[in-house]
Order: structure tokens, then C-alpha cells, then sequence
């Protein structure tokens, strides 16, 4: 049976700053009116980033949207929220980002059998010349493809 995926968010800044490495799915802890509002798809993890604490990891800074109808359950939006991992794969991650200084960030946050997956990536930070030579490298794949379509027109 294929898997239901409906993406909600994701954080294209983070592959623009960032080489991911390898990437891991996590659950996530959410409050009744968070969950709604997660469905709703108000989520933004452009500054968000994972923290391990105590052998656990954490959200942070990720931005979920007050539920309206909810107003009297309503969390703060940037609260802390656990992801939930497997005891093996947190301190496969810890040993990682340790050892290599690598970050773990949040790449996208999706439905997956109605419930909310985070996709987080150990990712290193890239260079300026980096981050110039992946927008050359894009820009150069734009124009083979005007050229490749303009041809076809003709």
C-alpha cells in the first residue's frame, strides 16, 4: 500500500545555505489545536533548526499558526516541540553532528497516513562561493532549457 504524503511545508533556504547530507523521518509532539493548524498548512520552518538535549530532540523556533477556533487552547506559535525518534537513530544523530559539526535542520513537514512527519537533514553550511556557484549552476541549467525549448518551437 502506498504511503498518503501531503506536504505542508518545506525549507527551501535550508538547501540553499546548507549541503544535506542524509536526511531522517521524525513525528512530532503537537497540541490538539496545533495538529488543526498543521492540517490547515499555517506552518513556516524557514529559521527553525533540531536540537538534542538530554537525549531527546527538539524543534526550535518553527513557526505554527494559532488555531482560530481554538483560541482558548492556543500555544505559542515558536514554542519548543519534540520530534520523536528511535533511541538508536538519536544517538546515531548525536555522535554525527558531534564528531563532524554537522546541524540538524527541518527540510519539510508533512501528512504521512494523517499524521505530521518532519523530515530533518544533517546538513553542513555552505560557503559563499558555494552558494554563488549553485545559483550559476542553476542559472546555466535554465538557459539549456529555453535553448531546448525554443529549438522544439521552430
Amino acid at each position: 500500500m502506498a504511503d498518503n504524503l501531503k506536504s505542508l511545508a518545506t525549507n527551501r533556504k535550508a538547501y540553499h545555505d546548507y549541503h544535506v547530507e542524509e536526511t531522517h523521518e521524525a513525528g512530532i509532539a503537537l497540541t490538539g489545536s496545533e495538529i488543526k493548524s498543521v492540517r490547515a498548512g499555517s506552518v513556516n520552518l524557514r529559521e527553525s533548526y533540531a536540537l538534542i538535549r538530554h537525549r531527546e530532540v527538539w524543534l526550535m523556533h518553527a513557526h505554527i499558526a494559532p488555531y482560530d477556533p481554538a483560541s482558548r487552547q492556543n500555544v505559542d506559535p515558536y514554542r519548543e516541540r519534540k520530534l520523536l525518534l528511535h533511541r538508536g537513530e538519536i544517538l546515531r544523530l548525536m555522535g554525527k553532528a558531534q564528531e563532524r559539526g554537522l546541524t540538524l535542520l527541518p527540510l519539510r513537514m508533512y501528512l504521512k497516513n494523517n499524521r505530521a512527519k518532519v523530515e530533518i537533514g544533517l546538513a553542513r553550511g555552505k560557503k559563499q562561493f558555494d552558494k554563488r556557484q549553485t545559483l550559476a549552476k542553476r542559472e546555466a541549467e535554465r538557459e539549456m532549457d529555453r535553448a531546448v525549448k525554443e529549438r522544439g518551437r521552430r
